[in-house]
């Protein structure tokens, strides 16, 4: 899962960023609400991390510009305001979530987990496709009740494809789940992701290549 977090505080943003890896995201960061419109422009995200007191036009206002371009991206903001009144204001422009600074990192990645799981109706942070069980907050996946082992960068297309699970996921997706901006990999990547992936779960699941598009995780025909 991807997450662009829009935060002028170099230090906040250093640690938003390397929190959030630790947990398995792919994480990119812009300083001001102009980059993170030209970045929302031009990439897809899974999840947006906004601070409301950027530089000239604030987080608000970016929240603002986001559900009037129809974009439904979630949005989870930061701020040191602790006010009723910004809570609502935020929540009303088309937010998803608030957390006011100081914050700890554990609830940040784990509220940027709930409102990815709301965005692809996944009530639960246990996903069941067949005989394959994937936690979402520990990050482990069985298969057929037996611990299946996984690399982190397997871990997030299997959480990607399971979240859209009978649903074609495309390749650059994928890709955008397991490398953010300082990383280069090319889409032949995915591909190598994936045959370890179906080697390690057999017929249990399958992982269908749909041609031109991308890939798509089913359960086993009966």
């Amino acid at each position: 899962m991807r997450i662009l977090i829009v935060e002028d505080d170099e230090l906040v943003a250093d640690a938003l960023k390397r929190g959030l890896a630790a947990t398995g995201f792919a994480v990119d960061r812009v300083g001001s609400a102009e980059q993170a419109e030209a970045a929302l422009a031009t990439e897809e995200f899974d999840l947006a991390v906004v601070d409301i007191g950027l530089p000239k036009a604030d987080g608000l206002t970016l929240v603002r510009k986001i559900r009037r371009a129809g974009n439904d991206l979630p949005v989870l903001i930061l701020t040191a305001r602790d006010g009723l009144a910004d809570r609502v204001d935020a929540l009303d422009l088309g937010a998803d979530d608030y957390l006011v600074k100081p914050f700890e990192l554990p609830e940040v990645a784990a509220r940027c987990r709930a409102l990815i799981r709301r965005t692809r109706s996944a009530t639960s942070a246990q996903l069941h496709i067949g005989a394959l069980t994937l936690d979402l907050k520990s990050r482990t996946a069985e298969l057929a009740g037996q611990p299946l082992d996984v690399t982190r960068r397997e871990w997030s297309i299997l959480e990607c494809l399971a979240l859209d699970a009978g649903r074609v996921v495309r390749k650059e997706k994928l890709l955008r789940a397991i490398a953010g901006w300082d990383e280069e990999l090319t889409p032949n990547a995915v591909e190598v992701y994936v045959s370890r992936l179906r080697a390690k779960l057999g017929e249990s699941v399958a992982i269908r290549t749909v041609r031109g598009l991308g890939y798509r995780l089913d359960e086993p025909a009966p």
